[in-house]
């Protein structure tokens, strides 16, 4: 199994961070390789992704946490992982988002960027994309 653990400090209420992260439609416009997520009910999600050229779609149950934690884990399809993201309030006006996710990695380009590094920088970028978003520098 891969691993990724990163965190970013975003300039909002952790309410609001949290709000922003369960708005499952946007993903796209922070996450590079998620094409879409259908929410299905409260607690299950349908995922469309693009890793390495190559579409995948699964779905995840889901456990939300309010302005604690989005919890995943993969239920079916191609794609099996899990993960937490958790918000952890800094100041009345600051929080800090950390996502970590574990994954089996498949294929040797995932492989490859799993033991190089590629995954973790992927998802520090994404992070910065989200904290832009957050901050009213991405638009929504």
């Amino acid at each position: 199994m891969a691993r990724v653990i990163e965190s970013v400090d975003v300039n909002v209420p952790v309410r609001e961070a949290y709000e922003r992260w369960t708005h499952f439609e946007s993903f796209p416009q922070f996450l590079e390789f998620v094409e879409s997520i259908t929410r299905i009910d409260d607690t299950h999600t349908h995922w469309k992704v693009r890793i390495g050229g190559d579409e995948r779609e699964f779905d995840a149950e889901t456990d939300l946490l309010p302005n604690e934690h989005v919890a995943w884990n993969s239920i079916n399809g191609e794609e099996k992982h899990a993960g937490v993201v958790t918000f952890e309030e800094l100041t009345d006006a600051s929080a800090r988002v950390t996502v970590q996710f574990d994954w089996a990695a498949e294929g040797i380009l995932e492989k490859a960027g799993a033991v190089l590094g590629v995954d973790d920088r992927m998802v520090k970028k994404d992070l910065r994309k989200f904290k832009d978003m957050v901050e009213g520098r991405l638009a929504p």
